[in-house]
């Protein structure tokens, strides 16, 4: 009985070992699964620990293992150390990239050298550093569904560990001698043979193992999952941001510095990643297609613009606030005042996109700088760009004060009429667009239209290398993107003594009605250009040709849904703070008030409606008795008719049938036979739910009487099971005869 024991215990603990093996390692392909889902792998890294991970997999479906031995892992864990500060430096030249090659490593060494349970321990930790390095790469919403993956398959996988290692445990014994072990061997064989010709392994009592743990793990998960996000939300939190330094940055950064290579905005455009999502304030209908103001750039050597602007670092107010139109060089103060709200993505730039004549902004930044061109910087390393709130005031274009403005520049504008040598066509070709201008401002708009209807949009870069990149622009490529379209209008500008500068940020932007925001992508960077006019100050053009905006509709729509969510998930997990925590408590509260409100009106408003039809049910009855009691009686008629309407029709067709057996032959026998047993029965012959016909024939003692309900029976069974119509028709006329009989004669002669 005890050998019998120690192999079931033997067989189970073995069934839990492979299983434990199976849910560690799909603990560790969820958490490179997350880590890859982010996109900030390297293809390298990827394809070697992908492939790494389908041979532990194919091991493990094949029941074959392979054990580096602890020599080997020891020397290539100590080669390594060299290799991770050569990453460091060299390839990946940042902490976070060489860090994740340094857990990717140890996780592949140790997947093929499990040995003791440390190891087991060390391998569930690098899968979870996995997943958190994820949750660094990312801010996207699909780790969500990668985190809850990891969670479902890591309570499975603790719960077989801990199985595993009490049940080793008990098995275990200090004085177990070379018989039991060879014992111990010859099973383990037997088990694997087992396994390989079908057999279940581990028996139904593994199989019932792992089903419950299947049934118990999504509930545990969920239990997790609600748990979680209540302490997430309710937990009192602070603004810090510990890992915002190893968040990942992107190429769109580099067309917002101070200095811009021409072709680079061109290059930004062919990427649709979304950069920020904007929302003004009282817009409901997308009503906006706005320029978002980003870096100015005042000088050009002939193939870059740059600027050399000194920043002046802002104060905030009491209240927070930076002011900045005291410091803008733009003497209007009329036009539309509108409040916007702008969420960023990680971006890796330090600029404010803002409207046009910004007037404040307000976030959770200090300090915060502003340079001459009217970009906004900031200062504040431990707190990058991703959220501020801003207003502007929208200029509105006096046309008429605009052509009465001074032909010469101002002082101080000598920098934005510097030229490099270029093609003197360039110029020739400038005065020959505006000759018929009478003032500045009709040149520029003379200069805007030429360029946007002499000229074609294209995304698509030079192949060649040119000496002069503008005059190739105009006089032989005819083709460009919007940098080129704002670096020609800006020159041309230039050569008739206009100042002017060009700007890099974005525009418009789709609105997602789902959210009431403007969803902002790389694809909307763009260039345009703005010129001085004395007393009116920097004035925008755009003299790129307008693009048709496409039409959402099916998946186009579907990205709508993706966006919102995700905005959701920026807004609420990643950028959740002290100030979202007020605003969902306040929101709370409003909602839990109005809901008491409106329900203790509402169940006011029955119980006023049912006073009142009350009321005028008790004066209807009083004043019209007669009225209502005949209604009463009707209904209750009505009621009784429909109650017993389905018997009354029954009743109908059966007496039909009586009296037409011919009809219905064996119908019309099983109903004329029924009759027959009540009226023996009213006579004091009763036939019992047992008895056949013919038994009941047999029970009556009175012999006249008996021979007629003989008689009776044999024509209902020839009409009832021989459909004969005869018999059928013979049926009432045998029926009578018995009725014939007096009751008192029968009961005298018994």
């Amino acid at each position: 009985m005890a050998s019998l024991t120690n192999s079931g215990e033997m067989t189970m603990g073995r069934a839990i070992e492979r299983y434990f093996n199976v849910a560690l390692y799909m603990l560790v392909l969820c958490g490179f699964g997350a880590l890859a889902s982010t996109g900030g792998l390297d293809l390298p890294a990827v394809l070697l620990v992908g492939v790494a991970l389908a041979i532990r997999g194919l091991q493990l479906l094949m029941q074959r293992e392979f054990v580096i031995p602890e020599r080997w892992t020891n020397s290539l864990t100590l080669i390594y150390v060299f290799v991770y500060l050569a990453d460091y430096l060299f390839i990946s030249r940042s902490f976070l990239g060489s860090s994740v090659h340094l857990v990717l490593f140890t996780m592949v060494i140790r997947l093929f050298s499990l040995q003791r349970t440390r190891d087991h321990y060390m391998l569930a930790v690098l899968a979870f550093l996995m997943v958190l390095a994820a949750a660094v790469l990312t801010v996207g919403s699909v780790f969500i569904f990668s985190f809850a993956s990891f969670l479902l398959v890591a309570i499975v996988t603790f719960v077989l560990m801990e199985m595993q290692h009490s049940l080793s445990e008990q098995t275990q014994s200090p004085g177990r001698n070379k018989d039991k072990e060879d014992k111990h061997e010859h099973e383990k064989d037997k088990y694997k043979k087992e396994i390989r010709v079908g057999a279940p392994g581990g028996g139904t009592g593994s199989q019932r193992m792992a089903y419950g743990l299947m049934a118990i793990a999504p509930a545990l998960m969920l239990m997790i999952l609600a748990g979680s996000f209540l302490i997430f939300f309710l937990l009192p939190r602070v603004s810090s941001r510990y890992l915002s330094a190893y968040t990942p940055t992107s190429d769109v950064s580099t067309g917002f510095t101070d200095r811009v290579q021409l072709g680079r905005i061109g290059q930004i455009q062919q990427s649709n990643a979304v950069v920020m999502h904007i929302q003004i304030q009282n817009d409901m209908q997308g009503a906006y297609d706005l320029k978002w103001r980003g870096v100015a750039l005042s000088t050009f050597d002939g193939r870059a613009w740059t600027n050399s602007y000194e920043q002046t670092q802002l104060r905030a107010g009491l209240d927070g606030t930076y002011r900045l139109a005291p410091l803008l060089r733009n003497p209007s103060a009329t036009g539309r005042l509108i409040h916007y709200r702008v969420m960023m993505e990680p971006l890796g730039t330090n600029v404010f996109f803002l409207a046009e004549r910004p007037q404040s902004i307000t976030g959770n930044f200090r300090p915060i700088a502003i340079d001459a061109g009217g970009a906004v910087y900031d200062l504040d390393a431990d707190h990058p760009v991703n959220q501020y709130e801003a207003e502007s005031r929208l200029p509105e274009i006096d046309v008429d004060e605009l052509r009465l403005a001074r032909n010469s520049a101002s002082d101080g504008m000598e920098k934005y009429l510097a030229l490099p040598l270029l093609d003197a066509r360039i110029g020739r070709l400038a005065e020959e667009v505006a000759a018929a201008a009478p003032s500045n401002y009709d040149k520029a708009v003379a200069v805007e239209r030429y360029l946007s209807t002499h000229f074609g949009y294209t995304l698509e870069l030079p192949r060649s290398y040119t000496q002069d990149p503008i005059a190739n622009f105009l006089f032989e490529r005819k083709r460009g993107h919007c940098e080129y379209f704002a670096s020609a209008m800006a020159v041309m500008l230039r050569s008739l003594h206009i100042p002017s500068r060009i700007i890099t940020g974005f525009r418009g932007g789709e609105y997602n009605d789902l959210t009431g925001q403007y969803v902002v992508r790389a694809s909307d960077a763009h260039s345009w250009v703005e010129a001085y006019f004395p007393g009116s100050g920097w004035i925008s053009f755009d003299p790129t040709p307008a693009a048709s905006l496409p039409t959402r509709t099916g998946w186009s729509r579907m990205q709508l849904y993706m966006d919102a969510a995700a905005s959701f998930w920026r807004e609420w997990i990643i950028n959740y703070d002290v100030r979202h925590q007020q605003s969902l408590g306040r929101d709370a509260a409003t909602s839990g008030r109005h809901f008491f409100d409106d329900a203790r009106r509402w169940v006011a408003q029955q119980h006023r409606a049912m006073l009142r039809s009350a009321r005028r049910a008790r004066r209807q009855v009083t004043n019209f008795p007669g009225r209502w009691l005949g209604t009463i009686l009707g209904c209750a008629l009505g009621l009784m008719v429909l109650a017993n309407l389905r018997r009354a029709i029954r009743g109908v067709r059966e007496r039909m049938l009586r009296a037409h057996p011919e009809r219905a032959p064996r119908v019309a026998a099983s109903l004329w036979y029924q009759r027959m047993v009540r009226r023996m029965e009213r006579m004091g012959w009763r036939k019992s739910p047992s008895q056949t016909p013919v038994d009941f024939v047999q029970a009556i003692q009175q012999a006249a009487l008996q021979k007629k309900v003989a008689a009776f029976t044999r024509a209902y069974e020839s009409a009832r099971f021989g459909n004969s119509v005869d018999d059928a028709q013979s049926l009432p006329e045998l029926f009578d005869e018995i009725t014939a009989v007096d009751p008192v004669e029968v009961t005298k002669a018994e």
